[in-house]
């Protein structure tokens, strides 16, 4: 092999492009349930769900000797995760969402837990079960372990509340310390799930809600790798690359949308339309580069840590701002029309707006930016 070829170059077996070729025969389907969930309150996209585990997407992020094809897992499953999520993401921003944190949560069981824990995990993917990954907590909701073993408190901000159940949470001893990783059982469709405060503008079908575990005892099966793994590096920065290719997806469905529009009323014959819709092809296609170099880099770990984690946190600030420009530039194309329930870039815009919304997007660019003062290289020679 040659030594400057990336890993994933060589490595596409047939069984990548079979589940690729599936799902994106499964989009369209997908995208019209899309629509439909978005009109109805604290929905679960269990479709979508079943017919990605149906295609093959749910075993996919499992390594090989655990029966996947190493998307997420190994470093030869970078460029077809990166097709899968920009697909998913293309037709669905909150299923993606959903399977960006499903891929992330059997990674890290793949990386940090046991031979059993591992075995578990492929099973529950097999038999279809939704993995997740929460984090997020605020005053008054937190997870802790007492001194009895038992959790108590939960999450909040839970995508796919009431549809996971395998959740990937971190916890504290007693609420103080180091953080725990752990596996969570959870039954579909539990009363442990409220989402009624989750009344937002767009991702309304990501089934976002608050998650209450009090009760459940954290077992050996369920106490995950050891303390404060979860944010080692360059695992945890590095992996932001994920979201950012679903927010890819979302960003050429807002430009999918825009061409269709300029097709329908021959409107993308006008010089200023024209000019629009290139600077939109534009953004597209710099965001994809920016992703995809930051898949690679980060799966294959071609570059020490701090390299990775900079080049991502500036992949992050170059997918932001394009898909901005992208909102922006297809809502002037289109005017009025843009902001009517009945055009399908309005529900497309809300999600993609929506989900922008990542946390610390300026300190990550301020990281990228402080990494590359510091860097000897001359700018153009810094990245592998």
């Amino acid at each position: 092999m040659d030594a400057l070829t990336p890993a994933s170059a060589l490595a596409s077996p047939a069984e990548d492009e079979a589940i690729l070729a599936r799902l994106r025969a499964l989009a369209p389907a997908i995208a019209e349930r899309a629509a439909a969930l978005d009109a109805v309150e604290s929905a679960l996209p269990e479709a979508d769900v079943a017919a990605l585990a149906e295609a093959g997407l749910l075993t996919a992020p499992l390594p090989r000797a655990l029966g996947g094809q190493g998307w997420g897992s190994e470093p030869a499953g970078a460029d077809s995760l990166f097709e899968a999520l920009r697909l998913v993401g293309r037709a669905s921003l909150p299923l993606g969402r959903l399977y960006e944190g499903h891929v992330n949560a059997i990674r890290l069981v793949t990386e940090h837990g046991t031979p059993a824990q591992r075995a578990a995990a492929a099973a529950a993917a097999r038999d279809g079960l939704l993995f997740g990954v929460w984090n997020t907590e605020r005053p008054g909701i937190d997870l802790r372990i007492d001194a009895e073993g038992i959790l108590r408190g939960g999450k909040v901000l839970c995508s796919g509340a009431g549809l996971v159940e395998r959740a990937l949470v971190t916890g504290r001893h007693n609420g103080e310390g180091p953080q725990q990783m752990l596996l969570v059982p959870l039954e579909r469709g539990t009363d442990r799930a409220e989402s009624s405060e989750w009344r937002v503008t767009g991702m309304r079908a990501s089934a976002t809600g608050t998650v209450m575990m009090e009760g459940i005892a954290a077992t050996p099966e369920v106490v995950l790798g050891e303390p404060d793994a979860y944010m080692r590096q360059p695992g945890f920065s590095g992996g932001a690359w994920r979201f950012l290719a679903v927010h890819l997806g979302g960003l050429e469905a807002v430009a999918e949308a825009l061409r269709a529009h300029h097709r329908r009323t021959g409107r993308g014959e006008d010089p200023h339309q024209a000019a629009r819709f290139g600077q939109v092809l534009t953004a597209a296609e710099s965001a994809r580069l920016w992703v995809l170099n930051a898949a690679r880099m980060a799966e294959e770990e071609v570059a020490e840590p701090a390299r990775i984690i900079a080049y991502v946190d500036l992949a992050r600030g170059a997918v932001e701002r394009a898909a901005l420009d992208v909102l922006e530039l297809a809502q002037r194309s289109i005017g009025l029309q843009a902001f009517t329930r009945a055009n399908p870039v309005e529900r497309l815009i809300r999600d993609l707006a929506t989900y922008l919304r990542q946390p610390a997007p300026d300190r990550a660019l301020v990281g990228g930016a402080a990494a590359g003062l510091g860097f000897a290289e001359a700018v153009g020679d810094m990245w592998p």
